[in-house]
C-alpha cells in the first residue's frame, strides 16, 4: 500500500465550498475515498451532539528492525517518547504497530495505558501507511469512549499538559500549528509556525510533521473510524483539510505541542531522501535566545 496522492488544491477549495453548502452536493465532485468518507462523516456528525472525549489515543506506527540500522536506538528513542505521554495529566493510550514488540523499559512495559499491535503483513517495502491503516481497524477494540485520536511518529515529543488542554477544551480537533524542529547531529532548534512579516519563508509545524493533528473520535459514528483510516493515507499536509471537509476543523494548540528530532539516524523521512530541506529549515531559523531554549528544554525535559 503505498501513500494516497494529494488533492489538486483547487478541488480542495471547490470541494470545501459545496460541502459547505450540502455535502450532497460536494460528493458530485468525483471526491476522492479520503474525502467521500469526510463528507460522510460531516452528514453523519450533523445528526449528533458531539460527545465529551474522555481520553486521547495516540496511534504509533513503529519501523521494523528489518528496516533500521539500530533497533535498539529506535526503542530509546520510542521510550521517550513515552516518557513524555506519561508526563501528561488526564487519560491516554498509546498503540504501537510493529512487526516485533519493542523491549520497553519496566515502568512502560508494565504501563496498562502502552499496547503493541502485532504487524505481521510481509508485502515489501514501505509499511508506514499500511500500519496506519491497521492502527485505525484497531479502534474499534479499544476506543471504548469518545477520544481524542492522534498519529504519532516514534520518535517526537509531546509537550507537557498538551493531553489535558485537549480534554479541557473540548475542541473538534487540535492542529500543531506551532512545534519544535531540533537538528540532532548540531542540537539547533527551530519553531516553526505560520509565516509571519519578518519570517515569510517559515512554515507552520504540521507541514513538517505528521505528529500534528489530534482529532474527536465517537465510538458510536463508524463513519469516524472509517474517516480517520482514509485520512492518514494521505501526507500529513492534507489533514487541516480533510479534517476541515470532515467537519472537525481543528483549533490550533495555546502553546508549541510537538518536538520533532530530525537526523538522528533512523528518521522515516531520512530513508526517503526527504531530511535535507528540513535540516536548511533548522538553520535558518533556529533559536539562539538562551531564554527561549531554556523553555523549550522545559517544555519537553530529558527522561
Amino acid at each position: 500500500m503505498a501513500q494516497v496522492p494529494a488533492t489538486p488544491k483547487m478541488k480542495r477549495r471547490a470541494l470545501r465550498l459545496a460541502a459547505a453548502l450540502s455535502p450532497a452536493l460536494a460528493k458530485k465532485l468525483s471526491p476522492v475515498a479520503s474525502e467521500a468518507a469526510a463528507l460522510a462523516l460531516r452528514s453523519a456528525s450533523r445528526e449528533k451532539t458531539r460527545r465529551r472525549a474522555e481520553e486521547v489515543i495516540f496511534l504509533i506506527p513503529l519501523v521494523g528492525p528489518h528496516h533500521v540500522g539500530d533497533w535498539q536506538a529506535v526503542i530509546a528513542r520510542l521510550a521517550q517518547t513515552l516518557e513524555s505521554f506519561r508526563r501528561q495529566q488526564g487519560a491516554w493510550q498509546a498503540v504501537i504497530c510493529c512487526q516485533q514488540r519493542p523491549a520497553l523499559p519496566d515502568v512502560l512495559a508494565d504501563d496498562a495505558r502502552v499496547h503493541w499491535l502485532p504487524f505481521d503483513d510481509p508485502t515489501p517495502g514501505n509499511d508506514k501507511w499500511r500500519k496506519l491503516a491497521a492502527l485505525c481497524d484497531h479502534l474499534g477494540k479499544i476506543a471504548t469512549v469518545p477520544a481524542y485520536v492522534m498519529s504519532f511518529d516514534a520518535d517526537d515529543l509531546l509537550r507537557d499538559g498538551t493531553v489535558a488542554e485537549m480534554l479541557a477544551r473540548q475542541e473538534a480537533g487540535y492542529l500543531v500549528e506551532q512545534g519544535y524542529v531540533m537538528d540532532h547531529a548540531t542540537g539547533d532548534v527551530a519553531l516553526a509556525g505560520a509565516p509571519t512579516a519578518a519570517m515569510p519563508l517559515r512554515k507552520p509545524f504540521w507541514k513538517l510533521c505528521g505528529s500534528c493533528i489530534a482529532l474527536h473520535h465517537d465510538p458510536a459514528l463508524p463513519q469516524s473510524g472509517t474517516f480517520l483510516r482514509a485520512m492518514t493515507q494521505h501526507e500529513h499536509r492534507m489533514f487541516p483539510y480533510l479534517a476541515a471537509l470532515a467537519g472537525r476543523a481543528p483549533v490550533p494548540f495555546r502553546k508549541p505541542a510537538v518536538l520533532y528530532v530530525l537526523n538522528h539516524g533512523e528518521n522515516f523521512g531520512a530513508r526517503r531522501g526527504r531530511v535535507g530541506f528540513k535540516t536548511r529549515f533548522v538553520q535558518r531559523f533556529r533559536i539562539t535566545d538562551p531564554e527561549e531554549l531554556s523553555q523549550v528544554a522545559q517544555d519537553f525535559p530529558a527522561p
